[in-house]
């Protein structure tokens, strides 16, 4: 059971047990009259065939507040995509799958790139930055949440749970996003969150000073979780990151663009679990080495927008103060294993440590050799600006890609 705790900056809505999924469904039904709601799963097609993404789409097919479901679908040939279109045809709300490998979407991704206004990486970014302009091109959501589709431990609730705070309309928040305990199968999972992420932000505030983003960022219980939900407004202008660096840049948009009292947190699942990355700890262009510094990257570059000066002594000393936090940390984590009956494995835990220190220098230096990188795939608002018909081109493709393909 959670506490009622509030930690940092960011409101924090806990899960006090107290509250059936059915009460909170029957409220939600009522916010859609007046705030209709919607849901973007970005998927690869890998995942229909795995075991996860059928067991969601069951629990989705039930949900009945959903006005509209978009599916962003990766690396599918044409007979994957008609496969998709049957795989997903079980949901009973209306639902778009954009086939981001098709002819049409590709034709308007490469108008768009001939501007530099296109996603440059392929990925879970861009896949997340196509829906979002479906979303709003549609217009038939006002309250959209977002989760990946690899949970094995999905239940409707989690989804009820994430929508809740900007779907109330006696609420004011514009974003929130999901947390939960990484527990499963007896293990303390969730590495780069734990290992990475929570000592690189207090290694931060040690050697560049504290300062209210990073205090922001430290608010967060589970700052890499995929799940967040937000107000359709809020898409506008929202920039983010292509790579492995999406979640945190997200947290910075919102930071950047709204209130404190506008963004919050919940608690959304008992436990989860998911697929796991490999460590990678001989690859930097794969796993959690890659996503490391991804992330890393992320957070440098906020910072150096915000006037924070770096150059390789900082890095160095960046390293050196991470891995002692790390470390302390790691032991930490050890007696909470060990209190609660569960597993933890030192050796992988301080394997890990020192690739993320590592992977902090190689981040620095990637920063130092290219400081006029833009990460950032251009907000929605520039898109139209340079393209006024650009939604209305996006709606088009995608129905006339769901209406072609669903009669072969």
């Amino acid at each position: 059971m959670a506490d009622f705790y509030q930690n940092g900056i960011v409101t924090t809505l806990h899960n006090l047990k107290q509250r059936s999924y059915q009460s909170m469904e029957q409220e939600l039904v009522e916010f859609g009259k007046s705030r209709p709601m919607g849901l973007i799963l970005p998927s690869l097609f890998s995942e229909l065939e795995g075991k996860a993404l059928p067991k969601i789409i069951d629990q989705i097919a039930e949900v009945p507040y959903l006005n509209q479901i978009v599916i962003g679908l990766d690396r599918a040939d044409q007979a994957q995509y008609q496969h998709a279109l049957k795989f997903f045809s079980k949901l009973g709300q209306e639902h778009k799958v954009l086939w981001n490998d098709g002819p049409r979407l590709k034709a308007l991704d490469a108008k768009l790139q001939a501007k530099g206004l296109a996603p440059k990486e392929l990925g879970k970014g861009r896949n997340v930055w196509y829906c979002m302009g479906y979303i709003l091109a549609s217009n038939k959501a006002e309250a959209v949440a977002l989760h990946d589709c690899d949970i094995l431990t999905y239940e409707k609730d989690l989804l009820a749970r994430l929508l809740y705070p900007v779907a109330n309309p006696h609420f004011n928040y514009e974003f929130c996003k999901g947390f939960y305990a990484r527990v499963a199968d007896g293990k303390i999972n969730g590495r780069v969150s734990r290992l990475l992420v929570t000592p690189l932000i207090k290694a931060l505030k040690k050697v560049a000073g504290c300062n209210e983003y990073l205090d922001y960022m430290d608010s967060f219980r589970y700052p890499l979780a995929g799940e967040f939900s937000f107000r359709r407004d809020v898409l506008t202008d929202l920039r983010i990151p292509s790579d492995w660096g999406l979640e945190i840049g997200v947290l910075s948009e919102m930071q950047r663009n709204y209130a404190y009292n506008r963004i919050c947190q919940a608690d959304i699942a008992d436990i989860y679990d998911h697929k796991h990355q490999d460590l990678s700890l001989d690859n930097k262009e794969a796993g959690l080495s890659k996503m490391s510094i991804d992330i890393t990257k992320a957070f440098i570059r906020k910072l150096a927008t915000q006037g924070q000066t770096f150059n390789a002594e900082t890095f160095r000393t960046l390293k050196a103060t991470y891995f002692r936090i790390a470390l302390d940390y790691v032991e930490t984590y050890r007696h909470d294993a060990m209190m609660n009956g569960l597993s933890l494995d030192i050796h992988n835990e301080e394997k890990a440590v020192e690739m993320f220190a590592q992977n902090i220098v190689t981040a620095g230096q990637t920063f130092l050799d290219n400081p006029m990188a833009t990460p950032f795939i251009p907000a929605w608002n520039r898109v139209i600006s340079a393209e006024p018909d650009i939604l209305a081109q996006i709606k088009q493709a995608v129905e006339l890609d769901n209406q072609e393909f669903s009669q072969a």
